[in-house]
């Protein structure tokens, strides 16, 4: 009996530590979203929080204050005194509170509290952040400014050109390799083997230059087919790894009987090993499109910085640089950028949480 509780302290002990984590990260996550939808103005002038339900101070009565009012001597508004700083600031009186409406005018709004529940939101920040054409932003002094949209869209076309093959071809050949390691016998096999896990330690950045100047002498600098074949190879290592430790563990006597059924290699793999190995695939498949999807430093070698093929991260890095105060484009690139991933992960999540083998042995 003491032990079962100690056991439920110790789960509920966790699942505390777990909540309180999962709040810390989705907290800031949910104030990027919020932002994203938020006008300019707003989010220069108050925090994402006050889109909920919140006490707000809202105009009321306005008095004027005599034209000779000394602003440098304490300033007397309803029989009270006052100094100019706390009129700019704000300062509470009674229920509500005073502050300058016009300084040079010598007018004091009376401001009321009230509850706030409409926020104002708008998908303009996507539409400009998408568009490359020119849009007209309201200042949040009132005044109004044009500006020209960052024409993310290209990008996101671009990333997702690259992103796709890149995934798909290293995952289809780290299959067969896997396949072959785990269940062919042919000379060098193991040597082999080994000389790709130890590929796993050797840093990108090692291997960027002499890939560069033979893509160079070959003409695939800053094609589509010369980021494709950098991302499968700089991919093929961990994902052959990930596959032959799924592979190698599949039941021996399924391939024994395909043999004795006369099935070949191929019939073997396309019939047996791939299904069976779906879980696998989606999960590092998941892996690989995350990092093709958020790569920078591979896709400026070997594509450019150019923008007809500039992917998400070089465009989003831009933006930092040369708009970096424009938090409405920011946070709505942002998300933009995260639409595909989580589109890719929530499709494939099924395969996470079903037996890898579920099903596969019956009778």
């Amino acid at each position: 009996m003491v032990g079962k509780k100690k056991r439920k302290g110790g789960k509920t002990l966790v699942n505390i530590v777990l909540g309180v984590i999962c709040f810390l990260w989705l907290l800031p996550t949910l104030g990027l979203f919020i932002s994203s939808f938020r006008p300019a103005a707003d989010i220069l002038q108050t925090g994402w929080w006050k889109v909920f339900p919140h006490q707000e101070w809202t105009a009321g009565e306005t008095l004027q204050l005599s034209k000779d009012v000394d602003l440098r001597e304490p300033i007397e508004v309803n029989g009270k005194t006052y100094s100019d700083d706390e009129l700019k600031a704000g300062v509470k009186a009674d229920d509500s509170r005073l502050i300058w409406e016009n300084r040079r005018a010598r007018t004091v709004n009376v401001q009321e509290q009230g509850w706030e529940t409409v926020p104002e939101l708008t998908l303009d920040n996507y539409n400009n952040v998408l568009s490359g054409k020119e849009y007209t932003l309201k200042e949040a002094d009132g005044s109004e400014t044009k500006q020209k949209g960052t024409g993310l869209s290209q990008a996101f076309w671009n990333t997702l050109t690259i992103a796709v093959p890149a995934t798909v071809i290293p995952v289809l050949i780290a299959s067969f390799a896997a396949y072959a390691f785990a269940w062919l016998r042919f000379p060098g096999r193991k040597t082999l083997f080994v000389i790709i896990i130890a590929m796993l330690v050797i840093p990108i950045q090692v291997a960027l230059i002499p890939v560069l100047k033979d893509y160079t002498a070959l003409g695939l600098n800053g094609s589509y087919l010369g980021i494709w074949l950098a991302h499968t190879a700089f991919g093929l290592p961990l994902v052959t790894y990930f596959m032959y430790n799924f592979i190698s563990q599949l039941p021996k006597d399924l391939f024994e009987s395909a043999f004795i059924d006369g099935a070949s290699h191929f019939t073997i793999f396309s019939r047996l090993i791939l299904p069976l190995s779906v879980p696998a695939l989606a999960s590092i498949g998941i892996f690989q499109f995350l990092w093709v999807w958020n790569d920078y430093l591979v896709s400026l070698i070997f594509i450019g910085n150019q923008p007809s093929v500039q992917v998400m991260s070089m465009k989003i890095a831009d933006l930092v640089g040369s708009r970096g105060n424009d938090w409405h484009l920011l946070t709505s690139a942002a998300f933009i950028s995260m639409l595909m991933p989580l589109a890719i992960f929530f499709l494939l999540q099924k395969y996470f949480v079903r037996g890898l083998m579920g099903g596969s042995v019956k009778g």
